[in-house]
């Protein structure tokens, strides 16, 4: 009896951990827990990393522990563990040789996007300044909307296509004919349409919103189609081909062209001069080419059927669906305002620039050296945008974005006159660098959320539900950013012969026709107030503020949401 009792107490003794040896093995736990924090994990007990569990696992010490827990218990966290060493497992592999044909051909189809991008939102307004307003300029930038708002019809693409071509190709290969063909009939007409813009103002618009809203519907099918070409490990990086396509296809047409297309600058390096006529229609056949060997040789492997509703009026219901979700509705808040703190600064700076002297083709050299950095920039994000707080760096990338924005109203303010020193031209690379490397650092981060969160299965609609938001909040302010620089502004052409002022609207005083008009009739333009820093400051008060006050805890709240809760249950 008392053998028995005492073997007992013993072997209760032996199950029970001494209280000393209970804190020193939870401090080694804590110990080695702090230093994986990044690595998502689900452990049996509350702070007990994979390592240690496996070793201790071996040494019979845990079972003490798992016999505190049920069986359903037991199973979940056998299942939690085998979970986490599959996701190590994943990060370790190297990219397989399918991802990366994926990916260039991602980059590819991305980079027929942002030529016509790089046309209706950079280099045509610059060779527009020179005769337009900023308020005639704010109606040609109504041209970029419809890449802000093909969420309207992207239901038509995710759900209309032929099974024999492709679900994604079957719009693909029909819009890049039609942008080659599009580009070609501009090609045809640019002489008139560019001779007077000033009279041709709404053609001009009407044209280049047709392009952007054909690569729009592109960008659609681009999008559903990169959830399916890449791994599921992997789909982090077609935000980052998304990055080096539109970058590379808006760089060749902003940049590239800005410095070909100056007389100066092929004179001084003695390269032929290109017209945009050949621009246009060099791209023209870019289109053809690549549309052709999609057709002919690339094959778009068969989704998985499901029984979920994808006709047209099911897509649209998902899309309210998702819509009424508490949570999406405050990424949509982000979106919508999150980058109005920056408006001005993307929207007038580089016009102002230009205004005060910039060279164009000087602007082109900057931007020219800014690409690689923002192709690494690109890489960094997503690879910074892989652990488990994907919007982190978009999160910490607004206050370089928000000062830069302030420094660039500083340059303009100060800006020298010409010809400017290469100290300062230095500086001005050194800040667009900076500035576009925050900026792409953002672009990755967000869109590598949108990959994560997205349902493959309406992957098109979805992608692009969460991207037109982001689209839409970097758009809809520019025709009011330009509107407000004129309404703000006061400018008076002042006759110099007979003393006198003739006030003149601030409109037709800042755009190079309006001044030659006063100086063929003795005058000087003379601006008194520029709307430009009333625009810029508040502009920039506004995204403090709103960035303390509600994307920060907005976000760090949505970021730690598990991706189910971003799903909406299809009948």
């Amino acid at each position: 009896m008392s053998t028995r009792s005492n073997k007992s107490k013993a072997s209760k003794r032996k199950e029970s951990p001494v209280p000393g040896d209970k804190d020193m093995r939870t401090g080694e736990t804590m110990a080695v827990s702090s230093s994986l924090n990044p690595i998502p994990r689900t452990p049996i007990t509350s702070r007990t990393p994979a390592s240690s569990r496996m070793a201790m696992m071996e040494n019979g010490d845990e079972e003490v522990e798992l016999n505190l827990l049920g069986e359903d218990e037991r199973h979940q966290a056998r299942r939690g563990l085998e979970t986490e060493q599959d996701k190590l497992e994943e990060n370790a592999r190297p990219i397989s040789s399918k991802d990366k044909r994926a990916m260039v051909l991602l980059c590819v189809l991305y980079l027929i996007q942002g030529v016509p991008l790089g046309l209706a939102l950079g280099s045509v307004p610059f060779l527009l300044k020179d005769h337009l307003s900023y308020s005639q300029l704010a109606t040609f930038a109504l041209s970029s909307y419809p890449y802000s708002l093909k969420l309207l019809w992207s239901p038509i693409v995710d759900s209309i296509f032929s099974p024999s071509v492709g679900r994604r190709k079957s719009w693909i290969i029909p819009m890049q004919l039609a942008v080659g063909s599009l580009m070609l009939y501009i090609s045809f007409n640019v002489q008139r349409l560019m001779e007077n813009p000033e009279h041709n103002v709404n053609e001009l618009t009407f044209v280049f919103t047709s392009l952007v809203l054909i690569s729009a519907t592109q960008d659609i099918a681009v999008d559903g189609w990169a959830l399916t070409l890449l791994s599921q490990e992997n789909l982090s990086y077609a935000s980052t081909c998304q990055t080096i396509g539109l970058n590379t296809g808006y760089f060749a047409s902003f940049t590239v062209f800005l410095a070909f297309n100056s007389v100066e600058f092929t004179e001084k390096w003695g390269v032929p001069h290109l017209t945009l006529t050949a621009y246009l229609r060099f791209w023209a056949v870019g289109c053809y080419v690549v549309t052709l060997w999609l057709l002919f040789f690339k094959k778009e492997d068969k989704e998985v059927a499901t029984d979920a509703d994808l006709s047209i009026k099911g897509v649209y219901k998902t899309i309210w669906a998702i819509c009424k979700l508490k949570h999406v509705q405050l990424l949509i808040v982000i979106h919508i305002f999150g980058k109005l703190g920056f408006a001005a600064n993307e929207a007038a700076t580089s016009l102002k620039m230009v205004e005060k002297g910039f060279k164009r083709e000087e602007l082109a050299i900057a931007v020219l050296i800014d690409f690689p950095f923002q192709i690494f920039g690109g890489y960094l994000a997503a690879s910074w945008s892989r652990g488990d707080r994907p919007l982190r760096p978009w999160i910490w990338a607004f206050w370089p974005r928000l000062g830069f924005g302030l420094i660039a109203t500083l340059i303009v303010y100060y800006f020298p006159t010409p010809p400017i020193s290469n100290g300062f031209f230095t500086f001005l690379i050194v800040h667009t660098v900076l500035s576009s490397f925050s900026s792409t650092v953002q672009f990755v981060g967000i869109s590598a959320f949108h990959t994560r969160i997205s349902d493959p299965l309406i992957g098109g609609t979805y992608m692009t539900l969460l991207n037109t938001f982001t689209n839409l909040g970097g758009t809809w302010p520019k025709w009011f950013v330009l509107k407000g620089v004129d309404a703000f502004s006061v400018a008076t052409c002042k006759v110099m012969e007979t003393g006198t002022e003739i006030a003149v609207k601030a409109s037709e005083c800042v755009s190079e026709h309006g001044q030659a008009l006063c100086r063929e009739i003795g005058g000087n333009c003379v601006t008194e107030t520029d709307g430009y820093y009333i625009i810029s400051a508040g502009c920039f008060i506004f995204g403090v503020v709103f960035l303390i006050a509600y994307i920060i805890p907005t976000a760090n709240k949505l970021q730690a949401l598990p991706a189910l809760a971003w799903r909406v249950k299809l009948s």
